[in-house]
């Protein structure tokens, strides 16, 4: 390789192959036996990344795009299944070599690939980015200071962020607005009504008083006589007057009721295919 590779460069970068492929993503990094430099990568492949495939770093480089393979995505897509569990047999190693047409590296007596990482930790093959202890801790590497893979997950959080793919949606934000509805007006005007009052009137009548004379004597004149009586009686006088009697005035209050509304929103969903075009979930 023109260019010496760090491993903790390599994790979670972008792998790309001669035309410009992007395969996936660097998943474990291992090194070579002999000179402690990365010789193999597994590249995270399929739905959400669950596969993993051994891919030669033989010729690669690395620049701001990823690293860049000098295998292509079919051979990637065929090579033969192993499980990146930290452990390669000297069959497996070979078996992977000769898929991408290598040369297979010779086998030391102790069944070791000289030369070569077959991707085993421990004291008898190609470290793994570091060393196998316990728990099986993966993707440390010895100059990091015995930093293990989830230490390395800070630095790269930010990349794996931007990996991310955000769902949006709309959503109705109701308010209110006041607006004009019209005008009211508040006038008085002058009809003409027929009223009927019944009032008591009086008048004056005449009336003969006849009176007997008891002791009537002898010697009175006989002739013509007349008396005048002025008579009275009441008749009704109307009058109109102005008087006030009600007042009215306008006045505005806020009364409260409600309505519903509706609209059309627009929201976007997740759907994952694999490459065959299967649908497998839906949110």
């Amino acid at each position: 390789m023109a260019k010496t590779m760090q491993p903790q460069e390599l994790i979670d970068s972008a792998v790309v192959d001669p035309a410009g492929n992007k395969l996936g993503k660097v998943g474990n990094v291992y090194l070579a036996d002999s000179t402690h430099q990365p010789e193999w990568i597994t590249v995270k492949t399929g739905l959400f990344g669950t596969k993993e495939s051994f891919v030669p770093l033989s010729g690669a480089h690395t620049d701001k795009e990823g690293v860049h393979v000098r295998v292509d995505k079919d051979a990637v897509s065929d090579a033969p299944r192993i499980d990146a569990d930290g452990h390669l047999s000297p069959e497996e190693s070979a078996q992977l070599y000769q898929h991408y047409g290598l040369p297979v590296p010779r086998t030391s007596p102790d069944g070791r690939m000289d030369g070569r990482a077959d991707g085993r930790m421990g004291d008898r093959t190609g470290d793994r980015t570091g060393d196998r202890t316990g728990d099986r801790t993966q993707g440390r590497d010895p100059a990091m200071g015995g930093r293990g893979r989830a230490g390395m997950d800070a630095g790269t959080r930010g990349k794996s962020d931007q990996d991310a793919m955000t769902r949006s949606e709309e959503r109705l934000n109701v308010g209110t607005e006041q607006i004009e509805t019209g005008h009211v007006r508040l006038r008085k005007y002058v009809v003409t009504e027929e009223q009927q009052v019944t009032v008591p009137v009086r008048h004056e009548e005449v009336r003969i008083e006849r009176e007997p004379i008891k002791d009537g004597r002898a010697g009175g004149d006989i002739g013509e006589a007349e008396q005048d009586v002025v008579l009275h009686a009441e008749k009704p006088v109307v009058r109109k007057e102005t008087v006030p009697v009600e007042r009215a005035r306008l006045r505005k209050e806020t009364v409260t009721d409600e309505q519903t509304v509706s609209g059309k929103v627009r929201k976007e969903q997740f759907e994952v295919t694999d490459d065959e075009g299967k649908k497998h979930r839906r949110s």
